[in-house]
């Protein structure tokens, strides 16, 4: 996974882990028009955005300290018209990204 190359890490079952990631979804808003076609004799939007919020933390299993976390971490992707999956896939790099750069800063 992008956390594992990254940050030099290994994915292991939770029991075994020295720290885990966690996370809660808190908003997930899809089919946002942000453009629109040229076409005079309708109004179609041609590009849409999604966005995607959640409270993430990353939690060391020995001590239970919470190593970093972020409450309202949000990220957007936008997309072609009925295509949800590719802005889907764009907001969770971005909130790769951010966990990534947010672990990076602790260490």
């Amino acid at each position: 996974s992008e956390l594992q190359k990254r940050l030099g890490v290994r994915e292991a079952p939770e029991a075994r882990a020295d720290a885990i990631v966690r996370g809660t979804i808190t908003g997930y808003e899809a089919d946002v028009p942000v453009s629109f076609s040229a076409n005079p004799a309708q109004t179609v939007s041609a590009r849409r955005r999604l966005q995607i919020t959640l409270d993430v933390e990353i939690v060391d299993q020995i001590t239970g300290k919470t190593l970093w976390s972020r409450k309202g971490l949000s990220a957007s992707g936008e997309y072609a018209e009925r295509a949800e999956t590719d802005g889907r896939k764009l907001a969770i790099q971005h909130i790769v990204d951010d966990i990534v750069d947010g672990a990076q800063s602790q260490w």
